[in-house]
Order: C-alpha cells, then sequence, then structure tokens
C-alpha cells in the first residue's frame, strides 16, 4: 500500500474513532438524565455537531472569539502536532476526542443558546444532549 492511502486510511480512521468518542461521551451524559436522545440520534450527532460548529464560525453576529477559538480547533485537528500523538492507537485520537468536547462546550456557552438553537440542524433531542453537555440545558 502506498504512503498516500496509508495516510488517508489512517486519517478516516482517526475521524471514525474520534466520532465514536463523542458519541460514547454523550451516551454517558445521557444516561444520567433518562428521557433524553436515543443511541440512533447520538449516532447521527456528529455530523450535525461538525454543521453546528461550521455555522456558528461562519456567523458574523457571533462573538469574534467564539470564531477564533472554533478557527483554532479546526487548526489543532489538522496539525500533526497533538497532545499525544495519533500513531499510538486509541489514546492518539482520544486526545483530539477531549479537545473537541472541550472546544465545543466552550463555543456553545460562549455563543449562547439562542445562536446555537438557531443554527442546529438535528433533532431536538440532540440539541438537548449538546445543550445538556455545555452546561446550558438548565438556562
Amino acid at each position: 500500500m502506498t504512503p498516500f492511502w496509508q495516510a488517508t486510511l489512517a486519517v478516516l480512521g482517526g475521524l471514525a474513532l474520534l466520532w465514536v468518542i463523542l458519541v460514547l461521551i454523550l451516551w454517558v451524559e445521557q444516561r444520567r438524565h433518562p428521557g433524553g436522545a436515543s443511541l440512533r440520534d447520538l449516532l447521527r450527532l456528529a455530523p450535525d455537531v461538525v454543521r453546528l460548529l461550521k455555522r456558528l464560525a461562519t456567523d458574523r453576529t457571533v462573538s469574534i472569539g467564539v470564531r477564533i477559538w472554533l478557527g483554532v480547533l479546526l487548526v489543532y485537528l489538522v496539525s500533526p502536532i497533538d497532545l499525544i500523538p495519533d500513531f499510538i492507537p486509541v489514546l492518539g485520537y482520544a486526545d483530539d476526542a477531549l479537545v473537541v468536547a472541550i472546544a465545543l462546550r466552550f463555543a456553545v456557552q460562549r455563543a449562547g443558546r439562542d445562536a446555537v438553537e438557531h443554527h442546529w440542524p438535528g433533532t431536538p433531542e440532540g440539541l438537548a444532549a449538546i445543550l445538556r453537555l455545555a452546561g446550558l440545558s438548565g438556562l
């Protein structure tokens, strides 16, 4: 296999692992709150979160600090320099998932509930899970 395809498969595998870790984090959070999103909703959540972050990053009404934070997150994720190198099985991508969860929480809290609700492309249950993860569910 050529180095190009090895790198491509590694990136795709890393993205899949990030998605699984995000779903697991949200699933654990949902188990604490009965009646929340189902596992099926959580599986759909990663693409919805990506669209949410893109919409927040391009919305001029969202503060510049939030948009810069989202830009830094994107640079971190595409950068070959990580807290834990990606070639280390599981842990290499787990740090990326942790950074994404922290950045998501920060961005959602700073952008505010109204902006998140306005830009959310998914189900109401998924939105509730994201708001709960960001600590905005009780507001």
